[in-house]
C-alpha cells in the first residue's frame, strides 16, 4: 500500500514539475493569476448559487454550461501564457510572458470588481487605483 501511495506522488510529482518548467516555473505574477482566476470562479458561482443574479444564465442560477466555458475560459488563458513565455524562449525576450500574465490579472481583477456590483459590495478605492496601475503597467511592458 505505501508504495503505491509513493508511486503515486511520484507520478503527480513530475507531472506537476512538468507543467511548471512548461510555463517557465511559477512565479509570483503566475501565482497571483491562479489567485485571482479561482476568486473570480468561485465568485460567480457564489452569485449564481446564492444571489440567483447570474447574467450568465436566463435564470441567474448556477448553469453546467456556463461553468464549463467559464472553465474553459480559463484554460485558454493559461494556454496564452504558455505561448507567452514560449516566445520570450524563441525571442529571447523577457517581457512577453509577464505583460500577458498581467493583462490576464487585469481582466480577472475587473471581472472580480464587476462580480461584486452585482451582489453590492463596495470596491475599496486602492483596488481600483492597483488595477489602473497594472493596466499601466501592462501598456508599458511592451514598448
Amino acid at each position: 500500500m505505501n508504495n503505491a501511495k509513493t508511486a503515486l506522488c511520484t507520478i503527480f510529482g513530475l507531472f506537476g514539475a512538468m507543467i511548471v518548467s512548461l510555463f517557465g516555473g511559477w512565479t509570483e505574477d503566475m501565482i497571483t493569476l491562479i489567485i485571482v482566476m479561482a476568486i473570480d470562479f468561485i465568485l460567480g458561482l457564489i452569485i449564481a448559487a446564492f444571489f440567483k443574479k447570474s447574467p450568465k444564465s436566463e435564470s441567474g442560477s448556477v448553469s453546467s454550461k456556463s461553468c464549463f466555458l467559464g472553465l474553459c475560459k480559463k484554460c485558454t488563458m493559461l494556454l496564452f501564457v504558455l505561448v507567452a513565455y514560449r516566445l520570450d524562449v524563441t525571442l529571447g525576450t523577457d517581457y512577453i510572458k509577464p505583460a500577458a500574465v498581467i493583462a490576464f490579472i487585469v481582466n480577472e481583477l475587473i471581472s472580480i470588481v464587476e462580480n461584486a456590483g452585482i451582489i453590492e459590495i463596495p470596491m475599496p478605492g486602492i483596488i481600483t487605483k492597483a488595477i489602473d496601475l497594472l493596466k499601466d503597467k501592462e501598456g508599458g511592458k511592451g514598448a
